[in-house]
């Protein structure tokens, strides 16, 4: 298994148990009152994906933009998706964790 495919099960896992936001207004709400470890953006989601990636800089949130909207969606249980907001440290780690595994096998 891939470490793209590890991360979308992953995601897929953490949609399933509620810790995930999804969608551009739900996300953008949510991202007004609380704090969180982990922000995917799709790769192809233009405009609406910079507005996250400068949110995402300002608030010093993790990024991860590996997935198109369709990917994105199909992870989450939807057609197409530009954010998902992760809310959970646990699966935020856990996902980090497979990233830092894909680099070291990247550079070897």
């Amino acid at each position: 298994m891939t470490g793209q495919e590890r991360i979308g099960n992953l995601l897929g896992l953490a949609c399933r148990a509620r810790k995930t936001v999804c969608g551009d207004f739900a996300a953008e709400n949510y991202l007004k009152k609380h704090a969180v470890p982990l922000l995917f953006v799709a790769s192809d989601g233009g405009e609406n994906a910079e507005k996250y990636r400068r949110i995402a800089a300002r608030r010093n949130i993790a990024v991860v933009d590996i997935y198109t909207k369709e990917e994105l969606g199909r992870t989450v249980g939807k057609s197409q998706n530009v954010v998902v907001l992760l809310t959970d440290r646990g699966f935020a780690k856990a996902i980090d964790d497979v990233i830092q595994a894909m680099k070291k096998g990247a550079t070897r």
